[in-house]
């Protein structure tokens, strides 16, 4: 593990000597933009290993991407490599659909202590809500970023991360499935604690998300990158892709339903991704990831 052979695979070429919030956050975007939010080895027969080096292997030398487990994971070893004070936390994902939050822990995430101020870094969400840089972590404080208005609230130790929506014009209406979710004002993300976490605590859940009938990794093949505007996301067979802020506060949508010949050709051209098995594409959730 090579920390300028990770710097290559992102693009990344400003300075790293000091652990500073300027250091983090441009390595943090050149990140996101570089390595997809995907789960596609679900969906190849390949299972996916809670371990750092074949984490590493699989994004810095396959070029491949991955979820919070290894996205995160690896980005910890990247900020630590590089001096800063890093913490794994756990967080549980809302579901908008249920209206609830799920009993055990599902999502990793990263908190980084940085001139007596506490930041938390997430690189492992993927979609529209992604962030796009290190949000420090005071309640009750609208965070602006190119895809919307995050903050976090506090109650009780709790933290909620919450992300304020904009509108958006949808192209091609028709091909849009979205169905409750279009008078959502503010979409809950994701509620956690600071109780520091080990890896070995997400083991049960990395393997529960990916074997679960009704885990959304199963039901749903997801790919997603965010781009210098906005983000391309092929979720089945359905690439959207969106241009944040394009005007007046709204987001520009345009979806388009592939065929199964264009879906290898996509993944190469959308999102640098070549598979080395057989993919079967699959969309049998309606959960709404956008």
């Amino acid at each position: 593990m090579d920390i300028k052979e990770y710097f290559a695979r992102i693009s990344y070429r400003g300075s790293h000597n000091k652990p500073d919030l300027a250091t983090m956050s441009g390595i943090f975007q050149h990140h996101i933009q570089a390595v997809p939010f995907e789960n596609l080895s679900i969906h190849c027969g390949e299972s996916i290993e809670l371990n750092l080096e074949a984490t590493y292997n699989k994004i810095v030398r396959k070029k491949r991407g991955g979820w919070c487990m290894e996205n995160n994971y690896l980005l910890s070893w990247v900020l630590k490599t590089l001096g800063y004070d890093v913490t794994l936390l756990g967080a549980k994902v809302y579901v908008p659909e249920l209206d609830a939050y799920p009993d055990e822990i599902d999502h990793l995430l990263l908190q980084v202590e940085l001139d007596g101020k506490s930041y938390i870094v997430d690189g492992g969400f993927g979609m529209a809500y992604q962030l796009w840089q290190p949000m420090e972590l005071t309640s009750g404080t609208d965070q602006p970023q190119t895809p919307g208005v995050f903050r976090f609230q506090e109650e009780s130790g709790t933290w909620y991360l919450e992300k304020v929506k904009r509108k958006q014009w949808v192209l091609n209406p028709s091909t849009s499935t979205s169905e409750n979710v279009e008078d959502e004002v503010c979409r809950r993300i994701y509620l956690f604690t600071l109780q520091p976490r080990d890896i070995e605590e997400f083991r049960g859940c990395n393997a529960h998300l990916q074997t679960a009938p009704d885990s959304l990794f199963v039901t749903k093949s997801i790919c997603s990158l965010q781009t210098a505007d906005g983000i391309r996301a092929l979720v089945g067979w359905k690439l959207t892709e969106i241009k944040y802020n394009y005007r007046d506060n709204m987001d520009l949508v345009e979806i388009r339903i592939l065929a199964d010949e264009e879906i290898e050709k996509t993944l190469k051209e959308k999102f640098n991704i070549t598979l080395d098995k057989k993919f079967v594409p699959v969309n049998t959730s309606r959960l709404s990831l956008f």
